[in-house]
């Protein structure tokens, strides 16, 4: 079995190479493959990033305390600037030896000045700076979060890594991912001939197959945090199934790729702001911190100031992510088929061809921007939530600002009071509802992180709009029509509308359209009582797992189009009410929603059992 795994996942290697190759110089090609061996090799592992420490937390270490800050303010004199002023150099990221400030840039017809912070002891070594920070911080603190990691939870120390930029030097990384697997594979098929094969207590594939080793599925954090764009993005997507679907090692692996991906170095961030904004980019700008709040799959986000003294986040996208998509997809497809960890019951190439839709809109910051707007206008009637608005002049296609809105993840409001959980949790559902039933316009990117709830408002505050979509009308009349049915516990109406909406073909076995039925019923648990839904006492998505292995076995047509987005976002309200432990009244809310629809053709046809 080892070998036949083997000599697969070689194959896949070798096609992913051979696309890399394609149209590309023998010394690219001897380059790139020198970078990647070195890579594989654990030679260039990045730079360790070191965020500043927490307000009141104490002097830092000696040489900890001699970096400089990542915030740099900016001086706009009137001053007339020479050609030589342009060629003035970027502050460089950060060194273990302490950098003097720098300045930074000219912009427009003033001189922009970027003011590091620095010890007294450097300070009063230099001249008086000729623009000094306009105030000690004009950045406002975010909130500390309720709850640092639970303990044992592993997570991942984020490095600074340039990204690779050009189809060649991402599909080189798909390869050499490809072949740490088969050496990892190698390692551990000869530890098991020498020490025996681990005992499988829990049912687990880990036990059988040597590739699905904790080395290997390290590989593939390390090789996904770094190629970032549309590779970590499928990996984050494939986190949030369950270990019937994909086996455990490397669930394990991808939830640390949902934690974020490796940052930009300065000059490449710094190059990507002067090719979207122009190189006067900073002139409208008081301060901008380099260290990023977040490092996602498509960009990173950076908070700045307004020369007005707005507080403002910078979503800044990867170079070469948008141009990538096509490929990186293709050679993730590749690797998952050589590998044989996805089984044929998900539609592989059908996930793929929806995942390429969505990424190429989540890289368009305009559509981003547009459905922003769109999203804060709907909701400009709505109590509770807040769309923040759009900083157009530094916005772009690759480069979206907005106003900073605080608050906390949502996951974090779990150490809150009931009231309150119960309260955040309705709020969630009713909004997930009303974007789907109302709306028909809805975010379905499930991350916890775009919804920041701020206790001292009780509202939320909404931000990432790229997964934005809008559904059909024909869509969300039979889907609301599903819903009611699977609520009500109404077989015949869950089979109908199954079919109609494409879910099933009418040729299914019946063990198939068993397990079909019991899963929507499961799912419709929360809404099948009037009265709070205890999230936290009744897991659906646990007793839907048990369910899964009979689906995919059977299963003969992928989902439609609509529904990989869509459940994606339901699974994620209802995995977020299960982990604040909220009661919520789920079936008043539906039925509220549901009693004022208007369908297309004038009927419900579930109306009669809708009690």
């Amino acid at each position: 079995m080892a070998s036949r795994d083997l000599r697969r996942l070689l194959d896949g290697v070798a096609l992913v190479a051979r696309e890399a190759t394609r149209g590309t110089s023998p010394r690219d090609v001897l380059r790139s493959a020198l970078l990647a061996a070195t890579d594989l090799a654990g030679l260039t592992r990045g730079t360790p990033r070191r965020p500043p420490p927490p307000p009141g937390a104490g002097p830092l270490p000696a040489t900890e305390s001699s970096r400089p800050s990542s915030v740099v303010y900016f001086s706009h004199d009137d001053a007339t600037t020479t050609p030589q002023d342009h060629a003035l150099e970027r502050p460089p990221p950060a060194q273990d030896a302490p950098h003097p400030a720098r300045t930074l840039e000219t912009v427009g017809t003033g001189t922009t000045t970027a003011v590091a912070a620095e010890p007294a002891a450097v300070a009063a070594d230099r001249p008086e700076p000729a623009a000094p920070p306009p105030e000690p911080s004009p950045l406002p603190q975010q909130a500390p979060p309720l709850s640092s990691a639970a303990p044992g939870e592993k997570r991942r120390r984020l490095r600074e890594r340039k990204v690779p930029s050009t189809p060649f030097t991402r599909a080189l990384g798909f390869a050499g991912l490809g072949a740490g697997l088969a050496w990892g594979t190698l390692q551990e098929s000869a530890r098991r001939v020498m020490y025996g094969t681990p005992v499988d207590t829990a049912g687990k594939r880990s036990a059988l197959s040597p590739f699905l080793s904790d080395q290997n599925a390290e590989r593939v954090v390390l090789a996904l945090c770094r190629m970032r764009g549309a590779a970590l993005k499928v990996g984050q997507m494939l986190s949030i199934q369950d270990e019937s679907l994909v086996p455990p090692p490397v669930l394990a692996a991808l939830d640390i790729v949902r934690q974020g991906a490796d940052v930009m170095p300065r000059k490449q961030l710094n190059s990507v702001l002067d090719a979207e904004l122009g190189p006067d980019w900073s002139s409208k700008l008081r301060s901008f911190d380099y260290e990023p709040l977040a490092a996602a799959s498509i960009g990173q986000v950076h908070q700045a100031v307004l020369k007005d003294g707005s507080d403002v986040v910078m979503k800044i996208q990867y170079p070469g992510v948008a141009d990538s998509i096509e490929s990186d997809i293709e050679n993730v497809r590749l690797l998952l088929t050589y590998t044989n960890l996805i089984p044929k019951g998900l539609f592989l190439d059908r996930a793929m061809k929806v995942a390429k839709q969505e990424l190429a809109r989540e890289c368009d910051y305009v559509l981003e921007a547009s459905n922003q707007k769109r999203y804060k206008e709907l909701l400009c009637d709505s109590d509770g939530y807040y769309v923040p608005k759009v900083i157009d002049q530094l916005s772009s296609k690759k480069v979206l600002t907005s106003e900073f809105v605080p608050g906390v993840p949502i996951d974090k409001v779990a150490q809150l009071s009931q009231e309150t959980r119960n309260y955040v949790g309705c709020k969630l559902l009713e909004l997930t509802i009303k974007e789907l039933f109302v709306f028909r316009f809805m975010q379905t990117d499930p991350n916890w992180s775009n919804f920041l709830y701020d206790d001292a408002t009780r509202k939320f505050n909404l931000i990432d709009f790229g997964a934005a979509r809008d559904f059909p009308k024909h869509f969300v009349d039979d889907y609301l029509r599903i819903v009611v049915a699977c609520a009500n516990r109404d077989r015949t109406g869950v089979l109908e509308m199954s079919r109609r909406l494409g879910f099933l073909t009418g040729e299914e076995p019946e063990v198939m359209l068993d397990a079909h039925v019991q899963a929507a019923f499961i799912v419709g648990v929360p809404f099948s009582k009037s009265g709070g839904h205890d999230f936290r006492a009744n897991n659906i998505t646990h007793s839907v797992s048990n369910l899964g292995a009979t689906m995919l076995k059977h299963r003969l047509t992928p989902p439609p189009d609509e529904v990989y987005s869509l459940h994606r976002k339901l699974s994620g309200a209802f995995l977020a009410c299960i982990k604040i432990g909220a009661v919520v009244p789920c079936r008043e809310i539906l039925f509220q929603v549901y009693e004022q629809y208007n369908f297309s053709d004038g009927h419900s046809d579930v109306a009669s059992s809708a009690g």
